[in-house]
């Protein structure tokens, strides 16, 4: 009886590395994502369009976990102010940036009619790095493309910027960010709680690019 119990402790040790569940890939987390995003969208859309505050959570608790928000941060404020500001700092900015994009931008999801996105492969740049397309079909029959660059971090995928439809959106708020800082006499903290209106005309320069396309 001990023999059996010893050799089936052994065949179930020698099998765990089969049986652990891998980590999903750079496309995989791409489109679980947006599957689970559009998925509560069509079931709860009605409900967000009266209770936006809703909707943003719901964004959050889809988005948070897949975005490498520090990344990011650091990213758009660069070295030259990042290292300067305190950890309250750029608590806060992740905040106000997550909070504006999702306000921003969340609301086109809103429009979206399921009219058709595609989910490319991915292409791995080294162990910790890969780019994964995506095309989006808007209302007016125009596909729009859009690329999401990956960063692996403690074994998981995270995304660390994305190109809607030729325009950088890492690099736009990046110099968004540094002119700002600018306007406001090196003034971080006024950079920070003004963010909202850099996000602002961010979403401004997508859309207009966008509409360029389509006409």
């Amino acid at each position: 009886m001990i023999s059996t119990l010893r050799r089936g402790l052994l065949v179930l040790l020698a099998a765990m590395p089969l049986l652990a569940v891998a980590a999903p890939s750079p496309k995989e987390v791409i489109q679980n994502t947006t599957t689970q995003l559009l998925s509560d969208l069509q079931a709860n859309k009605e409900q967000y369009k009266a209770n936006p505050s809703a909707f943003y959570d719901a964004l959050n608790a889809n988005l948070g976990p897949v975005v490498d928000a520090d990344g990011i941060s650091r990213s758009i404020m660069t070295v030259k102010y990042s290292r300067s500001a305190s950890p309250a700092q750029m608590q806060r900015f992740q905040e106000n940036f997550k909070r504006s994009l999702m306000q921003f931008y969340g609301n086109a999801l809103l429009e979206y009619n399921n009219q058709g996105i595609t989910v490319g492969a991915a292409k791995l740049d080294g162990d910790d790095r890969a780019s994964v397309d995506m095309s989006v079909k808007g209302t007016n029959g125009a596909v729009y493309p859009v690329s999401y660059t990956l960063t692996k971090l403690d074994g998981e995928w995270k995304v660390r910027n994305v190109i809607v439809n030729g325009i950088n959106i890492g690099k736009l708020f990046r110099d968004q960010f540094a002119d700002a800082m600018q306007r406001n006499g090196n003034d971080l903290d006024k950079t920070i709680d003004n963010w909202a209106g850099e996000v602002a005309k961010a979403k401004e320069t997508t859309e207009h690019a966008a509409e360029k396309q389509a006409q």
